[in-house]
């Protein structure tokens, strides 16, 4: 799943920028300030930097010229200001959008995922099993057929393919359902879910070998997997 590398002082736009993007399938890295985000850049890989302008202890634009500095990433900045001088610095220094406050949540995403298409920073097709998953279109598909999933559906099967090699707890999944149903999602909902998507992707749901219980730990992704 690509990496987005949000940059952003404001809590309140930062906690549903991050609400929003995961609901999209991407990964979020949050600083909040530019001495945060310098910081950052050398512990994670990113896709995408998701950039405000004004900062705290600086500005959105000494951040991305070490993102360039050291990566061909593409920067999108956010900003109160859409000021003629500040739009013709931010775009001279290699960002691909400028764009201000407030904005429209799936316009921004569009621009996004137009970006990282136009970078070569495009979401993965991955192969598990029997399935062919293809986060560009959002199409799933077992044995050559394409499936049906409801939006939580598709959503906790991109977890497992965002968290590969990791265990997952119950937890975190409810956390990343909340997020993506922008409602209260309890433990026996997400059993049901669980229950549901396995019924969808699995040859034998009483026997899964895509989505692996731990016993006493949550799930994992199972399978022979590979990205392509």
């Amino acid at each position: 799943m690509p990496h987005i590398f949000l940059v952003e002082d404001d809590n309140a736009i930062a906690k549903n920028l991050t609400l929003l993007l995961r609901s999209e399938g991407f990964t979020v890295t949050h600083a909040v300030t530019q001495k945060q985000a310098l910081a950052a850049l050398g512990e994670g890989k990113f896709d995408l930097g998701l950039i405000d302008v004004s900062l705290p202890d600086g500005n959105g634009f000494a951040v991305c010229t070490a993102i360039k500095a050291e990566t061909d990433i593409p920067v999108i900045f956010l900003t109160a200001s859409g000021d003629e001088a500040s739009v013709v610095t931010g775009l001279n220094m290699g960002a691909e959008e400028y764009i201000t406050k407030p904005f429209r949540p799936m316009e921004l995403i569009a621009r996004i995922k137009t970006a990282l298409r136009k970078s070569g920073h495009t979401p993965s097709v991955f192969n598990i099993a029997l399935l062919r998953v293809d986060t560009t279109s959002g199409t799933v598909q077992k044995n050559g057929q394409e499936l049906f999933l409801s939006a939580l559906e598709y959503r906790l099967l991109l977890v497992f393919l965002n968290n590969q090699k990791a265990i997952i707890t119950r937890g975190k999944l409810l956390d990343e359902l909340w997020d993506a149903a922008g409602a209260f999602v309890n433990d026996n909902t997400l059993t049901v879910y669980i229950k549901r998507l396995r019924e969808k992707i699995e040859e034998d749901p009483a026997n899964p070998q895509i989505i692996l219980t731990v016993r006493g730990m949550g799930y994992k992704l199972g399978g022979q997997n590979a990205a392509e």
